[in-house]
């Protein structure tokens, strides 16, 4: 569906992106994460054919950037970080002007403009001023605007910034379900926790350079060499017979106790670790916590730009 080749951007010496490659099947939500300046509108841009790249190739859907970009806008809906809205336009009025923009007309376009509202959740606003809608339903709004054609593509520029936590889980599903629907998109963030739960695919862009592009969990895995556990007694007089116990086994690599619970940095390729917790309990203590340490996004982000990470 999304095919980039040795994509590559450059205004006068400077890159704004450099040799990015993508390849996204249909149904695949990619999450593009990087931080602010680092190439995630500019690749977008380029895909949606609002910009020509310096060098490289983009193809959506089979059709060239170059030579085929009408058919690549039938195909995509392109909705950017910020955009504006017409201040004497109900929300209706504002869906339905930009519908008759791509030529939908008659009753075709009042039932696609009401299945959109039904769709980001906005039809209790369908008479409300589109200039008097929080952020949230303004991020919804300009969703609902992008899917008015039918695009089989969704680049989406930052959706989530600037929203208030609710508004975020909402958008967050609202995602799911564009993905369950069969839309392969493309949805950039700064915020990186934010999109770990609702892509199967993520690319980490850093300064231009497409760092890792795989699934989460791949990226992930590629930055914990080892496991960390976490042990919380029931008592936190145990903590202290805990790191006697396991601070010099064949397979712990470093204990780092806390005030209430335990790190237990295991070797490199040590995977079972069963017997630890056998261990512990043959020696009679209450355990109330003994689980894998998860590493979110964003230390992998770091991990991954900086080589280096503060939560291993």
């Amino acid at each position: 569906m999304i095919k980039t080749v040795d994509l590559t951007k450059k205004y006068g010496d400077a890159f704004a992106i450099r040799g990015v490659d993508l390849d996204l099947e249909a149904g695949d939500l990619f999450g593009f994460i990087g931080p602010n300046g680092a190439g995630k509108t500019t690749t977008m841009r380029i895909i949606s054919t609002l910009l020509e790249p310096t060098s490289g190739e983009a193809y959506v859907c089979g059709h060239s950037v170059h030579t085929a970009p009408k058919e690549i806008r039938r195909l995509v809906g392109y909705m950017p970080d910020f955009f504006g809205v017409y201040d004497d336009m109900t929300v209706v009025e504002y869906l339905e002007f930009f519908a008759a923009s791509y030529r939908i007309m008659g009753e075709d376009r009042r039932r696609r403009v009401n299945e959109m509202l039904e769709i980001v959740d906005l039809d209790f606003k369908r008479d409300a001023f589109a200039n008097t809608l929080s952020r949230g339903q303004t991020q919804r709004l300009g969703l609902a605007r992008t899917l008015l054609h039918d695009p089989q593509v969704l680049l989406l520029d930052e959706p989530l910034s600037g929203l208030d936590p609710r508004a975020r889980i909402e958008m967050r599903n609202l995602l799911r379900k564009l993905g369950q629907m069969g839309k392969t998109i493309i949805v950039s963030s700064h915020i990186l926790p934010e999109l770990a739960d609702v892509c199967n695919k993520v690319g980490i862009i850093d300064k231009g350079v497409l760092v890792h592009n795989a699934k989460v969990t791949d990226v992930l895995r590629m930055v914990r060499q080892y496991v960390v556990l976490v042990i919380t007694p029931n008592e936190t007089s145990q903590l202290s017979l805990i790191n006697d116990l396991l601070s010099d086994h064949e397979k712990v690599q470093e204990c780092q106790p806390g005030d209430a619970a335990i790190r237990v940095v295991l070797k490199p390729d040590v995977q079972q670790y069963g017997d630890l917790a056998k261990l512990l309990i043959e020696n009679d203590v209450d355990l109330k916590r003994f689980s894998e340490e998860e590493l979110d996004l964003e230390s992998a982000f770091m991990a991954l730009t900086k080589g280096t990470s503060t939560r291993m």
